[in-house]
């Protein structure tokens, strides 16, 4: 049977990804057969605390615009990655992803594959990326998403690396200023989920295994595992799921308390965050 190389830069990725040390990285690739997400999951089984942004980290280099529309009825996020930041500084490459996101913006697209085959200045967005590839010698990839509903926000963290979309149920006094919070703890806080119910059954399934296996290790009696279990998964959702999670100004408050305590019937309906990793 052959055994997959481990090498030092594969080490230092993953210790990148999850700050645990070289040698747990080193032991965890190699059980994992060289699989990162499973060397990932190895590490969180053992007690390792890693972090939190592995999705972040798969994106290379980039830049993700949010914009809104006039009406604050629209928002969407385009994010243009590519291999180095070299070329995510270059203004042509800036420039484009900007025009990108205006059309993504006045369109209505249904996902990213319909905003790659929309006809920009007379050829498909998609051609013109390819063009772009050759031109620079990278490889790219186009990320887009959208929300609508009564008013929506948009943040960019400075930077162009991370930006965030908000979409609420209804327009109250303050509104923008809850918009512009919501949105900044959804770019600082990295939540997977808007609420409980929106996790989906992968990820529970696999945050319950990880729970699971911790508490075994601690060596407590497997008819009590299960239990623990579930309340490790309560504390993962309040704080990996943006309603739950404790409201960053006010930790006193959850978000969703914070947004009610605005208006008891505002809620916010949708978000997406896009960032670029390292």
């Amino acid at each position: 049977m052959s055994t997959v190389a481990i090498t030092a830069a594969d080490v230092n990725k993953l210790r990148q990804i999850t700050g645990a040390g070289m040698m747990d990285c080193k032991k965890a690739l190699t059980e994992a057969g060289g699989d990162f997400e499973a060397a990932i999951d190895i590490l969180r089984k053992k007690g390792q605390k890693v972090a939190g942004n592995r999705a972040d980290r798969e994106a290379n280099e980039g830049v993700v615009l949010a914009k809104v529309n006039g009406d604050s009825t629209r928002a969407v996020l385009v994010a243009l990655n590519c291999e180095t930041d070299f070329v995510a500084k270059n203004q042509e490459f800036i420039d484009f992803t900007n025009k990108i996101s205006d059309v993504a913006l006045n369109g209505n697209f249904a996902d990213t594959e319909a905003l790659l085959d929309f006809s920009m200045d007379g050829r498909a967005i998609r051609d013109q990326i390819t063009d772009l590839v050759g031109k620079i010698g990278e490889k790219m990839e186009l990320q887009y998403a959208a929300l609508t509903g009564a008013y929506n926000v948009a943040y960019n963290h400075p930077g162009n690396r991370l930006a965030t979309i908000i979409a609420f149920n209804k327009i109250v006094d303050g509104i923008a200023e809850v918009g512009k919070d919501v949105a900044m703890q959804a770019a600082a806080m990295a939540p997977v989920a808007l609420d409980k119910d929106d996790v989906d059954a992968r990820t529970l399934d696999r945050e319950l295994e990880i729970a699971r296996e911790q508490i075994r290790q601690e060596g407590k009696p497997e008819e009590m595992v299960e239990k623990i279990a579930q309340g490790k998964l309560a504390k993962f959702y309040k704080e990996s799921t943006l309603l739950n999670q404790e409201f960053i100004k006010d930790n006193k408050l959850s978000v969703r308390q914070y947004v009610q305590s605005k208006d008891k019937e505002l809620a916010v309906t949708g978000f997406r965050r896009i960032a670029i990793g390292n």
